[in-house]
């Protein structure tokens, strides 16, 4: 973080506590989410960003009248350690042994300073569970009291970035597979199952999926700032009405969707006149979830993220496709990469902006999925490191460089993770690659009853990693949409436990990694589709179809430690990402795409 960006959090903290003090607040806590309670929100609803410097996806700031404090999970402790030096805040480790909780960090904040017990968090962009989990925690403290109606960067972030107002698409059939009313029915049957009179629909990828709309508003990902609530005799869209244009208008009506300003939600909740509603209280404001004051709520995840979560045969060619085109670009780009390393030019900011335009000569692009993640030697140790002019380190031919990077097409969404030996590498970087693409190969390979977690799923990649006495912290696997948000639930594989089970349909990623700081980071990532593998009299099993298409740098793999297993199935990837790639590469590109996809003995 520069001086300058020091020196303004110093101030945005000074301008916060004249308002707790004006409104009796003993501290505020301040989120990473939106409304929507979105991984990735629009620039409006950055609060906890503004407020700390710290631009990590994942994050809480507290700030107590003479102290502050930021809690984030593993991907950022070495970006929000860097990021938050120099300023008050004090990093949180969350899930790391000795870290106190929010609530009891400021108990023992607010106790010491003898002042107000009362604590601040808008509600509006809080979900219902999370409030109501904290007021019970706070109230174990000495019986702080949580405040949800004020919002004091209404007040003190001046020149606060407008809720976007950018046009609504429609997503065709012809790559969304099914109607919007054929998913509207699918839905409503949901309902009647659980005896619902309607549901309010927040996430914005949901609301985007069921729709067949698409917009620009979040970053990265084509979604559109909105509600939607569904009974069984109506369907409303909460939307600025200037996104909607002539064609998405008809389109509306066609479907039987009635439009009202998306800042009409609260009031159409308290007038709500059927018997029941169900709102996901994980998913649902706090504000909203209160407003509505019908006889029954039910309580329950949506059954759209499950339903969205199954991709149909549309969908799944779709990936297909994408992939064989942002597998075209990748090509291209790393025959072009180790020359341009070699000349001495080159920085991580330099191959981030040379793939993106790579990608964006592939038909059907709309943009990349998330921002590129290009660490090069120690930066590959931070988990979601973005190069930055401060940070951007120039590339030599030596050494490893990690690429996290994907692509938005209109028929599908890419995830894909490559670590690449940019010319020679240590004993130690070869071990730890070869140890990662060992796990990445073993989940690839696995097959597995249906019904089974991402949890039980997880430990699979892990098994050589910890045979080493080595771990990563991150999940090893996430769900991904079709052209819509890059992570995408119910299901995950990961330590923690995930209820959801892996079903037929679902796409998930493959990344795991091992994080060394300050020296490297290995991480290799493909993104897989899960299919029928047989039916026996213990019912049916799954497996794995790589959807990826890329070669892996097998110049950095100690082949003796691979088993004949492993060695066969990269292999028989490699053969088959020349198979699908080669017809579309010029003489020159599939050339270097042979001799990297050499059979390895």
């Amino acid at each position: 973080m520069s001086d300058n960006t020091k020196e303004q959090v110093r101030e945005r903290l000074a301008a916060l506590r004249e308002e707790m003090k004006r409104e009796s607040l003993g501290a505020f806590i301040f989120p990473s989410t939106d409304p929507h309670n979105g991984e990735y929100v629009p620039e409006h609803w950055k609060g906890r960003e503004w407020i700390s410097g710290f631009d990590g996806s994942a994050g809480t700031a507290v700030v107590t009248m003479n102290e502050a404090a930021l809690w984030t999970d593993s991907r950022y402790f070495i970006a929000a350690g860097e990021q938050l030096d120099g300023t008050e805040y004090v990093l949180m480790r969350e899930r790391i042994d000795g870290t106190p909780t929010i609530a009891e960090w400021t108990g023992r904040k607010l106790a010491a300073a003898g002042g107000p017990t009362e604590v601040g968090i808008d509600g509006m962009v809080t979900p219902a569970d999370v409030v109501e989990a904290l007021k019970a925690d706070l109230r174990a403290q000495g019986g702080l009291t949580l405040r949800t109606n004020f919002d004091p960067l209404g007040r003190i972030w001046h020149g606060r970035p407008a809720i976007p107002t950018t046009p609504i698409e429609l997503h065709p059939t012809e790559y969304a597979g099914e109607s919007c009313a054929s998913k509207l029915d699918r839905v409503r049957t949901a309902l009647r199952a659980v005896n619902a009179g309607g549901m309010l629909v927040s996430a914005l990828d949901d609301i985007a999926w069921t729709l067949n709309l698409r917009g620009s508003d979040v970053h990265c990902n084509p979604v559109f700032v909105s509600y939607l609530l569904i009974t069984q005799n109506r369907t409303t869209l909460f939307a600025d009405r200037r996104k909607v244009g002539p064609e998405i208008e008809q389109y509306l009506k066609d479907n039987n969707i009635m439009l009202r300003e998306y800042g009409d939600i609260r009031e159409a909740l308290q007038r709500y006149d059927e018997y029941s509603i169900m709102m996901d209280g994980s998913e649902t404001s706090h504000t909203l979830y209160n407003s509505v004051r019908c006889k029954e709520k039910i309580n329950r995840p949506s059954p759209i993220t499950s339903m969205k979560s199954i991709k149909n045969s549309t969908e799944a060619e779709g990936f297909r496709n994408a992939m064989v085109r942002d597998g075209v670009a990748m090509v291209r780009f790393l025959r072009w990469l180790s020359p341009a390393v070699a000349k001495g030019s080159e920085t991580e900011m330099s191959i981030d902006r040379k793939l993106t335009a790579l990608r964006a000569e592939q038909d059907l692009f709309r943009g990349i999925s998330f921002d590129t993640i290009a660490a090069y030697q120690e930066h590959g140790a931070i988990v979601h490191y973005e190069a930055t002019p401060d940070s951007n380190m120039p590339l030599r031919p030596e050494g490893l460089l990690l690429i996290d990077s994907g692509a938005q097409y209109l028929d599908g969404t890419t995830d894909i993770t490559r670590t690449i030996a940019l010319g020679p590498v240590t004993e130690e970087q070869r071990r730890v690659y070869t140890l990662v693409l060992k796990g990445h190969i073993q989940l690839q390979m696995l097959k597995f009853p249906r019904g089974a977690s991402g949890t039980q799923l997880d430990a699979i990649a892990r098994r050589d990693m910890w045979a080493a006495g080595l771990n990563y912290m991150h999940g090893t696997g996430h769900g991904v949409g079709s052209y819509l948000n890059v992570h995408e639930g119910p299901h995950q594989i990961r330590m923690e436990y995930r209820p959801a089970p892996i079903q037929p349909g679902m796409t998930v990623t493959c990344e795991p990694g091992i994080y060394l700081e300050g020296r490297f980071g290995v991480r290799t990532e493909n993104t897989l589709l899960t299919v029928p593998y047989m039916t026996t009299e213990f019912g049916e099993f799954l497996q794995f179809e790589t959807l990826t298409l890329c070669p892996i740098d097998t110049t950095p793999v100690m082949t003796e430690m691979l088993t004949d297993e492993e060695r066969r199935w990269l292999n028989d990837y490699h053969a088959t990402v020349r198979e699908r790639l080669t017809p579309y590469l010029d003489s020159d590109d599939a050339e270097w795409l042979r001799k990297a996809t050499i059979e390895i003995g």
